[in-house]
């Protein structure tokens, strides 16, 4: 959270004096509300209008969705000199990604510098549904889809109820593919699960969080937020 002033000033709008004396005129707006109190705090995501202009966000706060490739690390350096998700953004903004995937998993990755939004993400009872699609060797059995669904123990711990579908099976390569959607974010939850049941996942992809989607996004490719979807995030993190 943050001073309204103080966001209006670091916008580049007008100094935080003058955005003091807008306040009191009656000539701040935040998310379509009049605000005259100057203690009032506004948070990233929250619309800003100062004499009928919106002001731009951006200069405060990035948000990216990644369709993460293949072979890139989610870190923001690496010792070994491989290519980080960081690299893939075009930006001068020091930001980081939310949550991790795996060397070898692709799919939906939020980068951002708004770090509120980031913890919020990642708490473990922030219950913001997280779609992947998993291939595995094996053909799955109902009675195995519906202990995933249940909740297995993964180091010594049981998952939270899931969402799973088997989507198809290939039974001369033996394999499954399912699609999973939880609310937690432990360390290979996925593969973990899938192992405490005898199967081994060969190809992972996430494909949604929350109401983001991959959808016109190849691999290596992302996209800015826009200030509706970030609120939502936010809605999502806060309500359940």
């Amino acid at each position: 959270m943050e001073r309204i002033q103080k966001r209006i000033s670091s916008s580049g709008y007008c100094s935080r004096r003058k955005a003091e004396e807008l306040i009191k005129k009656g000539l701040v707006e935040v998310n379509g509300e009049v605000v005259t109190k100057l203690g009032s705090t506004v948070k990233p995501g929250d619309i800003i209008t100062v004499e009928g202009n919106i002001l731009d966000n951006s200069k405060s706060y990035e948000y990216y969705l990644l369709n993460k490739p293949k072979g890139v690390v989610t870190t923001t350096n690496d010792e070994k000199g491989r290519k980080t998700v960081v690299d893939l953004i075009d930006t001068s903004t020091r930001i980081y990604p939310v949550g991790r995937l795996d060397y070898d998993t692709t799919g939906a990755l939020i980068l951002t510098n708004d770090g509120e939004l980031a913890n919020l993400l990642m708490k473990p009872d922030s219950l913001v549904d997280k779609t992947y699609i998993a291939k595995v060797k094996g053909i799955v059995q109902i009675p195995d889809i519906q202990k995933l669904r249940n909740g297995v123990v993964i180091d010594g711990v049981k998952t939270r109820k899931a969402k799973v579908k088997l989507k198809s099976i290939d039974k001369k390569k033996e394999t499954s593919i399912l699609e999973l959607t939880i609310h937690e974010g432990k360390n290979h939850q996925i593969k973990k699960m899938f192992e405490v049941l005898g199967y081994k996942v060969i190809k992972l992809r996430r494909e949604r969080i929350g109401e983001l989607n991959l959808k016109g996004l190849l691999p290596g490719e992302y996209r800015k937020l826009s200030i509706k979807e970030v609120k939502i995030l936010y809605s999502l993190c806060k309500n359940k």
